[in-house]
């Protein structure tokens, strides 16, 4: 079994290759370093226009793109003598990702980085956590393999069953924790989603559990009614455990590109999201929207998903992260 950086890198070498051929191409029709103005010294508005047309294309998004240009065309970016454009962007989305890992969030602890997140964890028992997105986006499979990661880690997960509308749900769901080797609670077909939350969260309490996973129903976030709905499932968690859930965590599917962005931005105003769970990153070359998270919405990316095995969500690791998507040269 490979580690998880190496899963990592593996997930995410279809973005690399797309990155190293877009500006592979940039850099032969642009010298980036080679010509003048001299490497270390911010370039000329024409590459510059060009970098950042090709950011937008490579789905770091707008915002993402227009900070990364502007800090390198004021030289804000700390670049110095010898250090290559690539280097600078490289340590820009750098700088991105660790704002979020800082914790930049509005100052929510439950937005803070996974050691601080981790440690928080082991004085709340159960940790409390919903799984939320949209139809499609792997939530039943990001919690059945959370269990399993959990597990390994040497905690006792429970898995709630509150997708109580959608055919077969709660089969898929009860497979996964069959596969997870953990206990689940489920109730009958169209039962009320909060009321199944409420009993997990009590047999979490009852059986000494570390650990609560909510799979939720998948919503569309332009339907108001089910986002009430999820509003209400967190009202109730709160009744059942003071402080409950502990973490929100929204999974996002990487093969959207920056639709998962807006898809994001809505769940975050009506759900109060702590943290993302990119899933099918091995699937897309769009491995970029990473970046137009951390700057669109200073939401700490906490897994991701890159394959189909039951050990291939890792944890999210900014550094690796930026390490495996620069690993081709360009």
């Amino acid at each position: 079994m490979s580690s998880p950086l190496g899963r990592l890198r593996a997930g995410l070498r279809r973005t690399a290759t797309a990155w190293a051929s877009r500006f592979g191409a940039l850099a032969r029709e642009e010298p980036l370093a080679a010509g003048a103005p001299p490497a270390g010294d911010p370039p000329d508005g024409a590459i510059l226009e060009a970098l950042e047309e090709l950011l937008i294309e490579a789905d770091v998004g707008v915002r993402a793109a227009d900070r990364i240009v502007s800090r390198i065309r004021q030289g804000e970016d700390g670049g110095g003598p010898g250090v290559e454009v690539r280097e600078r962007v490289k340590r820009e989305i750098r700088r991105i990702l660790a704002g979020t890992d800082a914790g930049v969030n509005g100052g929510d602890p439950r937005r803070a980085p996974d050691r601080e997140r981790d440690a928080a964890r082991a004085t709340r028992t159960p940790w409390v956590v919903l799984v939320v997105g949209v139809n499609g986006t792997g939530k039943t499979t990001t919690v059945g393999k959370l269990a399993h990661r959990f597990r390994a880690e040497g905690a006792s997960p429970l898995i709630c069953a509150a997708d109580t509308f959608r055919a077969a749900a709660v089969e898929q769901v009860a497979a996964w924790a069959e596969r997870a080797s953990v206990d689940i609670v489920r109730a009958g077909a169209n039962a009320d989603p909060a009321a199944v939350v409420f009993d997990a969260i009590q047999a979490g309490c009852a059986r000494g559990r570390d650990v609560v996973l909510v799979d939720t129903a998948g919503r569309l976030h332009t339907r108001a009614d089910l986002m009430g709905e999820l509003a209400k499932i967190r009202r109730v968690a709160g009744r059942a455990l003071a402080g409950a859930p502990h973490e929100v965590l929204l999974v996002l599917d990487a093969t959207v590109g920056q639709n998962g962005v807006a898809q994001a931005r809505t769940f975050l105003e009506s759900a109060d999201i702590t943290g993302i769970v990119l899933t099918k990153l091995d699937g897309t070359a769009k491995g970029g929207v990473a970046v137009a998270i951390g700057a669109d919405l200073g939401l700490p990316i906490r897994y991701v998903g890159v394959g189909e095995g039951i050990d291939d969500l890792v944890p999210f690791s900014a550094d690796e992260y930026v390490d495996a998507l620069f690993e081709r040269a360009w």
